[in-house]
């Protein structure tokens, strides 16, 4: 991968913004260094009876990107090819559909995705900081603000990357969290 150095982090007393966005990043580098460096047998490989794949995470991280930052957010259309995907017949279409993509495909999906949701959180965070509303509200009237979802980004992040872990472990034997 292009960018594929893990981050140092959050600062170790940051202020919110700082830490929030450190702790972002730093687990998707972590995402980023997991899936590195592999050919489309290793982004394809499963471990015992999941079906999780590296290049399913990589799609399935790109699309959660793109749902919470471009549309959440912003209440902007999904991006490709993510606009397409007809999630109610096939709610786990990014994890099937990424079985036929090539390394290149899911690296740079996942590498724009995150792009540009870095660009709108740094947009939101000058219009309105960490309290900015979404453009959206759940079903019971509540509307998340910029905290909230970068919170559940790094959520999203934490629970794969112990998968991501295993899965790269049984391709190659990489270990570890940091690749220095």
């Amino acid at each position: 991968m292009a960018d594929d150095t893990v981050r140092p982090g959050p600062p170790a007393a940051g202020d919110e913004i700082d830490t929030l966005l450190g702790t972002l990043e730093r687990v998707r580098s972590y995402i980023g260094w997991k899936c590195g460096g592999l050919d489309s047998e290793g982004l394809r490989a499963t471990l015992g009876p999941s079906s999780v794949t590296l290049g399913g995470l990589l799609k399935h991280l790109a699309a959660v990107e793109d749902h919470s930052f471009s549309v959440k957010l912003y209440g902007r259309r999904a991006h490709p090819p993510f606009d397409t995907a007809d999630w109610d017949a096939d709610p786990d279409w990014e994890w099937h559909s990424a079985l036929t993509d090539t390394p290149q495909q899911l690296v740079s999906l996942w590498q724009d995705a995150v792009a540009r949701s870095r660009g709108y959180v740094a947009e939101a965070l000058a219009d309105g900081g960490l309290d900015r509303p979404a453009a959206f509200s759940w079903p019971d009237g509540r509307t998340p603000n910029l905290r909230r979802l970068v919170v559940d980004m790094i959520e999203e992040y934490a629970r794969h990357v112990g998968h991501a872990d295993l899965v790269r472990e049984s391709v190659d034997g990489l270990v570890g969290e940091d690749p220095s």
